[in-house]
């Protein structure tokens, strides 16, 4: 994304379908795009052509399509790849917001391209639109205690500290894909790590 981006935007939050789901540290990015949607008084409706919750919106003048597939998790890549087809995205102009298990948790970090780090969302966007190079929110959820297996701490409820604090968290991830689609990588990394 350049500092002048002027096309449309997709930010993706990830997450899984399902109210068993809703609160799970896997299911930030789907926070984040909730936060989002507030903010431009939008609502989501199902975009039939991708499988994914979605809303136009406009911020500073541009077009900004924000959306929440409504596969699970490790299926998410094929409507992120369907929605920048059909509305012209180029994946350099995709933002995935996700969480993170390499970031202390409340960490926010912006960056492009890169490894999955075993993310299963991840690496299916990374498949479907055959390329890595695409800007990602990370939010940081830390580490599973002791031999806890990642696959399961990333589908468990928030611990009631971290409960307290993910209302602020998930605002300032809001904030920061917000500085992103404004200002690009670059400035935006400045200003947020």
């Amino acid at each position: 994304m350049t500092d002048a981006a002027t096309g449309p935007a997709l930010v993706v939050g990830l997450g899984n379908p399902g109210p068993e789901y809703e609160r799970t540290r896997h299911n930030v990015g789907f926070l984040v795009a909730d936060v989002l949607a507030q903010r431009v008084g939008g609502r989501f409706a199902v975009h039939k052509k991708s499988g994914a919750d979605l809303l136009q919106a406009r911020l500073d003048g541009r077009q900004v399509l924000i959306a929440k597939p409504r596969s699970f998790m490790n299926l998410s890549g094929r409507p992120v790849a369907a929605l920048a087809k059909f509305f012209s995205v180029p994946p350099t102009e995709v933002i995935v917001v996700h969480d993170e298990l390499d970031l202390p948790f409340g960490e926010i970090r912006l960056k492009r391209g890169g490894g999955e780090g075993g993310h299963n969302g991840l690496r299916s966007v990374s498949s479907a639109l055959t390329t890595k190079d695409y800007l990602r929110t990370r939010i940081g959820i830390g580490r599973p205690p002791g031999r806890q297996d990642p696959a399961d701490y990333v589908l468990k409820p928030f611990a009631a500290a971290e409960r307290k604090e993910i209302p602020v968290i998930v605002e300032q991830a809001a904030d920061a894909v917000e500085l992103l689609l404004r200002v690009g990588l670059e400035t935006a990394q400045n200003q947020v790590h």
